[in-house]
């Protein structure tokens, strides 16, 4: 009876014992995993400096580069780092091809030669604006537009990278004033990068937000779970640089090489390739509890299904540019605008018509991650849509999906005579700039200063070539729930339609054939139950005799 009673004491005691340990290690788990649900939920973390307490930042400072100056006095390599970016050189060697901004033609405001002061607005450097820009003076980096968190901070659109020093009016006579920022209080205030700062430019790629990408406006600032499922601020509130990972200002992701099939897998410590921009990084090759699912991943882009839209945000995209309808004047004499329901412009005398689109449903291509770019002095062939960035792949090759695209159509200039695209100057650099577009109207004089620059020959003669430009889809993820059903593409119409060159089930019907099908399965089903009947019959009889 006495080692009974000594057992249950000794038992509730352990017990006593487990239950407080297990009390206290639950407690510090929640306390250490606290910041890490910070972090994981993308809100910002204390710096170790408080940059507002650095006498050097203190200012005043009269210009950007000032500024710059201060910065390298502590972050030495930063400018360095920089400066063997694409961002900073606008230049990327991609197997035969010399591409980056400086060398490719686009079918928006087409090319950056002839035009930098209007361009480099979206330069990580100060002072671009010509080709005579110093690329390896460390003062011309712009550390503050990446590290701005006053959202004071903007570059002037006509300012070579350079922020305005003081009140200036832009667009001419629109009566919008730009005020130069506090460049002291933006130095001691800089931190990580933020969807703002690096949306200051991507988000408004191609002269305007949500011209350019389809799936980058300003709706993602500040975004609904709904609208993306990673940056919403009602969800994992990431940030762009959660996925696009930094190693010495090298930024992963980019248009000019992609990684269109991540076979790596989830990034762990000894198995990263230092990049999250693929959704593979963080979900891995197998991300569906299904395995018909998962099935898919080898050849259908995970984006496919799960964007089944772009242009969901508060903006809507731009889908057709044609330059060949710019150079309309008013009764007086004047460039004009016009513009639709929404406030959006369908006609510019200096840029031509325009069609917008909402929640746009993609067209998609087999892309192996690899592009054919049409870059400044490329041939064309003006009897067919030229592409300018032609995506590789097909269902032959193994390294392909299927992915989602925006496909911008254009109509923009060419010369007849060499079947070279028009690289034009379009925006004046100077009060003295007769022959820039935007001021003489002249698609002549323009071609002539646009194509010099380039050491381009031109003939004296302009005509219009229709264009198409692909931009792979890769934001505006949309929660599961809103994911495309198989019936989006396994159907006779479905959204694979024009992808012809492989067998999926349920696209390929024979009326015919479905209907003796269908009959063929209906005679069977007959007979099954025909037979069983009859077994049926017969063994009761059978029991009855």
């Amino acid at each position: 009876m006495r080692t009974r009673k000594a057992l249950s004491i000794l038992v509730i005691g352990v017990g006593s014992l487990l239950l407080g340990v297990g009390l206290l290690l639950s407690a510090a788990p929640a306390e250490a995993a606290a910041p890490l649900a910070a972090v994981a939920q993308g809100v910002a973390q204390g710096s170790t400096a408080d940059h507002s307490k650095f006498e050097i930042l203190k200012g005043p400072f009269a210009t950007g580069p000032e500024v710059t100056a201060a910065c390298l006095t502590c972050h030495t390599e930063a400018a360095r780092q920089i400066m063997k970016t694409t961002h900073w050189t606008w230049e990327q060697k991609v197997q035969d091809q010399q591409l980056g901004k400086n060398n490719v033609v686009n079918n928006f405001c087409i090319a950056v030669s002839s035009n930098e002061p209007r361009c480099t607005s979206c330069h990580i450097g100060y002072g671009y604006k010509d080709r005579s820009f110093d690329f390896t003076q460390e003062t011309n980096v712009d550390c503050l537009v990446c590290h701005d968190t006053t959202n004071t901070y903007k570059k002037f659109p006509a300012g070579a990278g350079h922020p305005t020093y003081e009140p200036r009016e832009f667009p001419a006579g629109s009566g919008k004033i730009w005020n130069p920022p506090d460049l002291a209080f933006v130095a001691q205030n800089v931190g990580k990068t933020s969807r703002a700062t690096c949306g200051s430019c991507h988000f408004s790629g191609g002269g305007g937000d949500a011209v350019k990408h389809g799936d980058l406006d300003s709706s993602l600032i500040n975004p609904s779970r709904e609208l993306d499922v990673h940056m919403g601020v009602d969800g994992l509130n990431f940030t762009c640089a959660t996925c696009h990972t930094a190693v010495e200002h090298h930024i992963a992701g980019g248009r000019y090489v992609m990684q269109a099939k991540d076979v790596h897998g989830i990034d762990v410590p000894g198995k990263d390739d230092l990049s999250r921009a693929s959704c593979e990084s963080c979900h891995g090759l197998a991300p569906h509890q299904a395995r018909q699912l998962n099935d898919h991943v080898a050849r259908v882009a995970c984006e496919t299904c799960h964007i089944p839209a772009f242009a969901r945000g508060d903006q809507a995209t731009k889908m057709w540019w044609d330059w060949s309808a710019a150079g309309k004047l008013n009764a007086e004499g004047k460039p004009f605008k016009v513009k639709n329901a929404e406030g959006y412009d369908i006609y510019d005398s200096q840029k031509g018509e325009f069609i917008w689109e909402r929640n746009v449903v993609p067209e998609y291509v087999w892309f192996n991650g690899e592009f054919d770019y049409t870059v400044v002095g490329t041939k064309i062939d003006p009897t067919q849509p030229v592409i300018i960035n032609a995506l590789k792949g097909s269902a032959a090759d193994p390294k392909a999906r299927i992915w989602p695209v925006k496909a911008f159509r254009a109509r923009q200039p060419y010369d007849p005579k060499t079947n070279l695209l028009i690289i034009p100057n379009l925006f004046p650099n100077s009060p003295e700039d007769k022959e820039a577009y935007w001021r003489s109207f002249d698609w002549i004089a323009a071609a002539q200063t646009g194509m010099a620059s380039v050491n381009l020959p031109f003939s004296g003669e302009i005509a219009f070539v229709e264009s198409v430009m692909y931009w792979p889809q890769t934001h505006m993820v949309a929660p599961k729930e809103m994911a495309l059903d198989c019936e989006a593409c396994h159907s006779t119409n479905g959204r694979l339609a024009a992808l012809t060159d492989f067998y999926m089930p349920g696209r390929l019907q024979h009326e015919g054939l479905t209907t003796f099908g269908t009959a063929l399965v209906g005679v069977v089903l007959l007979g099954v139950l025909g037979h069983g009947t009859l077994r049926l019959l017969l063994r009761k009889g059978a029991k009855k005799s």
